[in-house]
């Protein structure tokens, strides 16, 4: 027998077939979220996990690279939490769960071309990294958050600290042991037994209350980290605020048992005071009193950053928030949704907006993440409804207060001390499993366990 016939005897093999690859010649749908906060977060992991990126897009745009919670943005000032532990690296998390990240500053929304416009991007030294460009998007979330409410008092953004976020918080904290190191050298150096840091906290709310307390537990602590003299005695804190009492969200027994926990630390609470104007060195009340402090925290309550007043021609609040419909679309555009604290949503028949809260923008990116899924696939949209599951305030490891708002005990329920506490800690457990899911999330939550155990207990760097 021939070679030639020994060849025709095999079975011949066939060819593979040549398929365009799933995406070709396809128009992935966009998903552009803004924001990477808690409510952006969970939703771009959300999208991302049921959609990956075979025929969708999804994009996730924020001006910082991480991701800090920002209720512990006061234990980050205080040096209490090393954000660089606890933060999020959009990156590596858009790997795991199916989006893009962009590094970006969001300067604009052209609604008929369907894009966003983001600023230009610099380096450390001002020199343009990136120019002016643009992302297009089918569906747009807006999830920017909120900054600080100066309420146009004067001398505030000269002379005033924020913890809108992490860069500002670094900022206090590097500030603070500045000031600390400086009592503690002039103490050994015999100077009066009256050297002391004096820090003023404009705002009686969750965030200016907890930097209160948080203060005295950082500074019992630098005393065992090479500031041998200085501790908590070496601290003067004031809180100002300008209703007639501290934590108006907290029932009134709370809101004194609060109040009575920071005098005893050794806060000057000030309660039916307003900040007429912040200067060098202090604050000056509506009595006239001035009231001295080496820093002065600015913590009085939020609005929406001046850049979306009006962008794109979509309806805002004097406060700049966006205006939302029950399905939190903007009104007017039904591609464009809004969560968390940059939307204003009033739901008919209550007195009073949906708070701006991290439980909020939770439930908010909830119901955007059902309505987009139903919007793509042509359904009826569901309406948003805020429920209320009552407020927690940590007065660091001295005390936790606040209520809660259960279907199990059938209205609020006061609560104080250890189960309070733990009800805190459980929020941001809470939040970890949202943006992590529960397999890594849990590990982060034993993690969190062992590092509470090994961990310097205050971040000096």
């Amino acid at each position: 027998m021939t070679a030639p016939a020994l060849l025709e005897t095999r079975p011949r093999r066939k060819a593979p077939r040549r398929t365009a690859p799933p995406d070709q010649g396809l128009r992935k749908t966009q998903i552009v979220i803004v924001g990477g906060g808690a409510g952006g977060l969970e939703l771009a992991r959300r999208l991302g996990a049921r959609f990956g990126r075979r025929r969708h897009d999804i994009i996730l745009i924020d001006r910082s690279p991480t991701h800090v919670w920002k209720p512990l943005l006061h234990e980050v000032a205080c040096g209490s939490l090393d954000a660089n532990l606890d933060e999020v690296g959009y990156r590596s998390h858009g790997h795991r769960w199916g989006y893009r990240y962009f590094h970006g500053t969001l300067s604009g929304i052209d609604r008929t071309a369907r894009e966003v416009i983001l600023a230009p991007l610099l380096d450390t030294d001002g020199t343009e990294l990136v120019g002016e460009h643009r992302i297009r998007y089918d569906w747009l979330v807006l999830a920017v958050g909120s900054i600080t409410n100066d309420f146009g008092t004067p001398g505030v953004r000269e002379h005033c600290l924020f913890l809108d976020d992490r860069a500002q918080a670094d900022r206090f904290r590097e500030r603070l042991l500045n000031h600390c190191l400086r009592v503690s050298r002039r103490m050994l150096a015999g100077g009066s037994g009256e050297e002391t840091v004096k820090v003023v906290i404009v705002g009686g709310g969750a965030t200016g209350v907890e930097l209160a307390a948080e203060l005295y537990n950082a500074a019992a602590g630098l005393r065992h980290y090479g500031l041998e003299v200085f501790d908590e005695s070496r601290l003067r804190v004031t809180l100002i605020e300008a209703g007639p009492r501290i934590l108006p969200a907290l029932p009134e027994k709370l809101a004194a048992a609060a109040r009575e926990e920071l005098r005893e630390l050794g806060v000057t609470v000030v309660e039916g005071r307003k900040v007429t104007a912040a200067e060098r060195g202090g604050v000056r009340l509506d009595d006239g009193r001035r009231i001295e402090g080496d820093l002065i925290v600015w913590a009085t309550g939020v609005r929406g950053a001046p850049l979306l007043c009006g962008i794109g021609g979509l309806e805002t609040t004097p406060s700049c928030q966006l205006v939302v419909t029950e399905t939190l679309q903007t009104t007017r555009d039904p591609r464009i949704f809004a969560l968390g604290d940059c939307a204003y949503l009033k739901p008919d028949g209550a007195d009073r907006p949906v708070p701006p809260r991290a439980q909020a923008a939770h439930q908010m990116a909830e119901t955007v993440y059902r309505n987009l899924l139903a919007a793509m696939a042509g359904r009826p949209l569901r309406r948003f409804v805020y429920r209320d599951r009552g407020s927690l305030v940590s007065l660091s490891r001295f005390s936790t207060v606040g209520s809660l708002m259960g279907n199990l005990v059938g209205g609020r329920m006061a609560i104080e001390g250890r189960l309070a506490r733990l009800m805190y800690l459980s929020l941001y457990r809470m939040h970890l499993l949202a943006i992590h899911g529960w397999l890594k999330g849990l590990a982060l939550i034993l993690v969190g366990h062992v590092n509470a155990v090994v961990r310097p207990r205050l971040k000096l760097h």
